[in-house]
């Protein structure tokens, strides 16, 4: 089955992905919430055990409001655990740990005590309840939150968060656990349309789904709101690093980049890093790109304000491309 084809057929019914790509990095010690509170843009003070508020998505910034890393944040019994990519796990613990100065924190990479299966598409839920058996009833995760569960008789950590667009989960479990937890997960979905499918796979609905990816789409030279990423904002905490530009910048409303989606004549896929142009002027850059089952040659670029309108005409090495609405067929986000 080619990926186009294990795409479509995820969001039909679901997919079962290895994330090699993910890293892992815990903060222990009992200034853990208060300091991390202070060093990304979302309240982790607010979080609480249980299946509302457990987790959420945040950002690490600049003291000039840009991008470092976008993290899933889980609250767990004794620590707080940063899910963001593997290749950013070094420098971000060497970035955190000069903030901590009389802090009792600690803070571990912790990326090779779990492997991590990813579970997305509409199906996900009842097949993620199928595997866990009795205790299937009792699931109920909000979006971001995270559960101790067991499946196959091994405790597995779940977390309500995914790229696709689609229902979703995240499972860590120890690394002798994971050929028994994957062979629940595909026999739960067998009847369900379950894919077992790779990360090339992922990444096509991840840009299906407008999902910006640090180190493609995200990094130093982004803005939260260029990047559409407000859900990562909390506007009711105190003070953060970067919360004085990402006030200002929601106050004036203005940014002079968008992230926007781009319709591309022909198969091929787009080139990351071409220069999208208007004529003859540059006014972005092509971030991320792939080939759907949705909507052909597609990408996500970084647009001067001003054409980021849906429908704007411009061109990319010479070929036609339309602005087009974020995301392509996939269901609203839930609340």
């Amino acid at each position: 089955m080619k990926v186009q084809e294990q795409a479509a057929a995820v969001r039909r019914g679901a997919g079962l992905f290895r994330l090699t790509h993910r890293g892992l990095v815990s903060v222990e010690g009992r200034d853990r919430v208060r300091w991390l509170n202070g060093m990304v843009s979302n309240d982790v003070a607010a979080l609480e055990p249980g299946p509302d508020r457990s987790g959420c998505y945040a950002l690490l910034l600049t003291q000039q409001g840009r991008i470092v890393a976008d993290l899933q944040i889980l609250l767990r019994a004794d620590s707080l655990w940063l899910e963001t990519e593997a290749e950013a796990v070094g420098p971000l613990i060497e970035r955190l740990e000069k903030f901590i100065v009389a802090d009792a924190v600690e803070l571990a990479d912790r990326t090779a005590d779990f492997t991590r299966l990813a579970l997305e598409g509409p199906e996900a839920p009842a097949i993620l309840k199928r595997s866990l058996g009795p205790m299937g009833e009792a699931l109920g995760l909000a979006p971001d939150a995270c559960a101790d569960l067991r499946i196959a008789d091994w405790p597995v950590v779940v977390a309500a968060t995914g790229w696709s667009g689609e229902k979703a989960f995240q499972l860590f479990v120890a690394a002798e656990g994971q050929e028994p937890v994957t062979q629940a997960l595909l026999a739960a979905g067998a009847d369900a349309g379950l894919v077992r499918a790779g990360l090339e796979v992922l990444e096509i609905l991840r840009i299906e789904a407008g999902r910006p990816r640090l180190g493609l789409d995200l990094d130093e030279s982004v803005l939260p709101a260029e990047a559409r990423l407000e859900r990562a904002i909390s506007t009711q905490k105190g003070c953060y690093t970067g919360q004085e530009i990402v006030a200002r910048l929601a106050s004036q409303g203005q940014v002079g980049h968008w992230l926007v989606g781009l319709e591309a004549e022909g198969s091929a896929p787009l080139s990351v890093e071409a220069e999208v142009t208007a004529g003859d002027r540059r006014v972005g850059e092509v971030t991320s790109a792939c080939v759907s089952p949705i909507a052909g040659s597609i990408g996500l670029a970084y647009v001067r304000r001003g054409f980021d309108r849906p429908g704007t005409e411009l061109a990319v090495e010479a070929r036609r491309v339309r602005v087009a609405s974020l995301p392509w067929g996939v269901p609203p986000r839930s609340p």
